[in-house]
């Protein structure tokens, strides 16, 4: 019987299929191979915490960069659902690269505004992208006014914008004498600053323009609505970041339980230790499902996707937390060094429970869709 025969009517499938499965496989391989949590700490000490071979082999070689974009723009023609299983991996290896920005977050944008020039390079590895927005911009904020437009140039300054540093082409939300407009610049006309983040795998960057070129994309109610489409996609496929995260702070935390001997037995078979692993356990359960739907209604275009995104954000959020807090606290002593992972996916996960708004900011938004009546 096939995944889609058992689903109610008009409900994605959550199930993996054969396709990312494959994927999932050809990317956890080249991360292990490249991106090991050594590697990944040694990078975060260093000036260069991207790995930009790294990024081209997952982006080009294995067409990570260009799966939802469209065949006839240069991408692989695959869908969010398979850019989710991407994020998932990155988020267990916590590993440093532009994906959420370029392949999510500009690529998104461009999908909106239909610039299939743009795609076209982001596909093929030419090009690297960012979105110039705060990370901590939920889907729902009004339309930015921190940078002009005058049809050929903008001027203005953004803050803590993710994946500047790697980038080599921005899309710009900007207002103009339109109104809402998104303009595409090349990296070299704006300059970036380095924002001290918490999350050292993650670098930000106040990105300023001074009268820089820019190609205008889209205006008026087409540029908000593409501004909203790709901070959408990057709430979505935090979520799945957020899932893979969790999961591997578990398995982590359950192998060291099984080898950590106190009073001459395992500590993991301490009932207050099993007890909290299994509520980790059951909430990432859960994480799956929310996260894995919110993805499938993405890439469906699903009239309920708003919705699944919030719902998805609000809970997974909370779980990539948890479940770094008790991987620190369970390896005892070890687990508060810098020389073990840990501290690695307990700032990721704090930093990502920020990105594209906090959960109180998505369980507001939530109420306001399903139509909750105010307290």
């Amino acid at each position: 019987m096939s995944a889609t025969s058992v689903q109610p009517a008009g409900m994605p499938s959550l199930l993996y299929g054969e396709t990312e499965d494959d994927l999932r496989a050809s990317v956890r391989a080249l991360l292990t191979d490249r991106s090991p949590w050594p590697e990944v700490l040694r990078r975060t000490e260093s000036d260069e915490p991207y790995d930009l071979d790294l990024w081209r082999r997952l982006g080009t070689d294995l067409g990570c960069a260009g799966l939802p974009i469209p065949e006839h723009a240069g991408g692989a023609g695959a869908s969010w659902r398979e850019t989710a299983v991407v994020a998932e991996e990155l988020g267990r290896a916590v590993t440093p690269s532009p994906f959420l920005g370029s392949a999510v977050l500009t690529t998104a944008a461009a999908l909106a505004c239909g610039a299939d020039a743009l795609l076209a390079i982001l596909a093929d590895g030419q090009a690297t992208g960012a979105l110039a927005v705060p990370l901590t911009t939920p889907p729902d904020v009004p339309f930015p006014i921190s940078v002009r437009g005058d049809d050929s140039t903008v001027t203005g300054t953004v803050t803590s914008v993710i994946d500047a540093h790697a980038a080599t082409a921005l899309v710009v939300p900007a207002l103009d004498q339109d109104g809402p407009a998104l303009y595409l610049v090349d990296a070299v006309h704006a300059s970036v600053a380095p924002v001290l983040a918490l999350d050292l795998t993650r670098p930000l960057g106040d990105v300023t323009f001074d009268r820089s070129p820019a190609i205008r994309l889209a205006t008026g109610p087409a540029a908000d609505q593409a501004l909203r489409a790709a901070l959408t996609a990057g709430a979505a496929l935090l979520s799945s970041e957020q899932l893979g995260l969790a999961e591997r702070c578990l398995e982590m935390t359950v192998e060291y339980v099984k080898g950590r001997y106190q009073f001459g037995r395992p500590v993991g078979s301490f009932q207050a230790l099993k007890h909290r692993l299994a509520d980790v356990w059951m909430t990432i359960t859960q994480t799956r499902a929310l996260a894995r739907y919110a993805a499938a209604c993405l890439a469906e275009d699903h009239p309920d996707t708003a919705v699944a995104v919030c719902l998805a954000q609000a809970h997974c959020s909370a779980t990539a937390v948890r479940a770094a807090e008790e991987c620190v606290q369970m390896h005892g002593g070890i687990g508060f060094t810098w020389e073990h992972p840990a501290h690695l996916y307990l700032k990721r996960a704090k930093s990502d429970a920020l990105a594209f708004g906090t959960p109180d900011r998505h369980r507001m938004a939530l109420a306001t869709l399903v139509d909750l009546p105010a307290p």
